[in-house]
C-alpha cells in the first residue's frame, strides 16, 4: 500500500494517533518532573529514611523494563481489586519510569552548585525547605534544560508501550499494529509513524536548546 493510499484511508486517524501519542506524552512527562523533583528532595534529605527510600524508588523504577510494568498494572492489579482504564495504565507506567532517570538528572545539576552557595544560604538562617526551593531546585532544573529535553523524547518513545493494550484511539505504534492487522501496510505504515515521532522529536529539541541558552548558568 502506498503512502497515498495510507493517508487517504487512515489520515484522521494518523492524525487522533498522533494526538493521543503526544496527549500521554505531555500527561507523562509532567508527572515524570514533580515526582522526579519529589524523588530528589527525599536523596538530599537529612532524614535518613527519606534518602533511603528516594535512593530506593529511583534503583526501582530505573530498572524496571517498561512492559513489564505495564503487564503489572494491567494484569495483575484487577487481582486486588484495583482496575484502571487502558489509558491510565499507560500514562502510570510512562511516568514512573522517567521519573527515576529525572531524579538522576537533577542530582547532576545539583553537583554542580558550589558548596558554598548553600553555606552562605545556611548563614543568611534559611530553613532547609527554603534552601532546596529557592537555591537547589531552580538552580538544578537550569543546569539540567538539556537532559530533561533528552528525556521528554525518550518519554514520548516510551508511549509506544501503549500499542501493547487495546487503546482506542490508539497511539501512532498501536495504529501501525492496527493497519498491519487489517491491511498491507508493510513498511510505509511504519515510515509514516517514524516521521511523526522524528518530527516531534526535532521541535522537542529545538525547543530545549531555545530555554537552554536562555536559562543556562554560565559558570
Amino acid at each position: 500500500m502506498s503512502i497515498s493510499e495510507l493517508l487517504s484511508q487512515y489520515g484522521d486517524k494518523y492524525i487522533l494517533a498522533a494526538l493521543t501519542t503526544w496527549q500521554l506524552t505531555v500527561i507523562s512527562f509532567a508527572g515524570a518532573l514533580i515526582i522526579g523533583i519529589i524523588i530528589t528532595v527525599f536523596r538530599i534529605s537529612p532524614v535518613k529514611p527519606l534518602r533511603m527510600f528516594g535512593d530506593f524508588y529511583v534503583q526501582i523504577f530505573r530498572n524496571i523494563p517498561g512492559v513489564s510494568m505495564l503487564m503489572v498494572l494491567v494484569y495483575a492489579l484487577p487481582y486486588l481489586n484495583i482496575v484502571l482504564s487502558y489509558f491510565t495504565c499507560v500514562a502510570i507506567a510512562t511516568t514512573m519510569i522517567p521519573s527515576a532517570f529525572c531524579s538522576e538528572y537533577l542530582m547532576s545539576g545539583i553537583n554542580t552548585i558550589s558548596v558554598g552557595q548553600i553555606e552562605a544560604a545556611r548563614a543568611l538562617g534559611l530553613t532547609f525547605r527554603q534552601i532546596v526551593s529557592k537555591v537547589i531546585i531552580p538552580q538544578a532544573l537550569r543546569s539540567s534544560v538539556l537532559p530533561l529535553t533528552n528525556l521528554l523524547v525518550a518519554t514520548m518513545l516510551t508511549t509506544a508501550l501503549a500499542a501493547q493494550v487495546p487503546l482506542n484511539p490508539r497511539d501512532l505504534t498501536g495504529l501501525v499494529a492496527h493497519i498491519n492487522t487489517h491491511a498491507v501496510g508493510g513498511v510505509t505504515a511504519f515510515l509514516i509513524s517514524a516521521v511523526i515521532y522524528c518530527a516531534t522529536a526535532v521541535v522537542i529539541g529545538q525547543i530545549g536548546n531555545l530555554i537552554d541558552k536562555k536559562v543556562r548558568i554560565l559558570r
